[in-house]
């Protein structure tokens, strides 16, 4: 039997969204926006000040300002979309959302995956599953394509997650 028992935090599902979040179009055109036409633009008064009056000072200044402006907007975008999605919860969603999870392959009962949560026991049957990704210091295991169990490998306490990992995509790919 394999078992892997994990922390859940709020900070998880803020790095899963923001996950998400940067692989649509939207946040690449906010970001082709935010870091190359808006500090292009800035560039160019600056410019305009340093030929145009003799200004060193002012366009210095602006040519800082749109250097940080690029530099630090992706952070606030990101930043902006955690807040975002931790409004989207109430008190006692997010209350029962964090906290240790145990998840189980049974090979006594081979066809789910077992769930221990602080919401309760759950099982999902393999055929419900989507797949498996791996993110930098996190496992994702697809309930469907936009919701995920995310377990990071920081905060697991119990039972060896690439091990766990495989033996999900194996059966995943069974009952396909």
């Amino acid at each position: 039997m394999l078992e892997i028992e994990y922390e859940f935090r709020e900070e998880d599902l803020i790095h899963f969204n923001d996950m998400r979040f940067m692989q649509t179009e939207e946040y690449r055109s906010q970001l082709k926006k935010n870091r190359w036409i808006v500090p292009g633009i800035m560039m160019l008064i600056g410019t305009f000040y340093y030929y145009y009056y003799g200004d060193m000072k002012s366009a210095g200044y602006i040519t800082l300002v749109a250097v940080l402006w690029a530099v630090l907007s992706p952070r606030v975008i990101l930043l902006n979309v955690g807040r975002q999605i931790l409004k989207t919860y109430s008190y006692k969603e997010r209350k029962n959302m964090f906290g240790t999870y145990v998840l189980t392959i049974d090979p006594a009962n081979p066809n789910f995956l077992f769930e221990q949560s602080p919401t309760g026991k759950n099982k999902m049957a393999w055929s419900e599953l989507v797949r498996v990704d791996y993110g930098r210091g996190y496992v994702y295991i697809y309930l469907d394509l936009s919701t995920a169990l995310v377990i990071p490998e920081t905060t697991l306490k119990r039972g060896d997650l690439p091990a766990f990992a495989k033996q999900v995509e194996k059966m995943i790919e069974r009952s396909a």
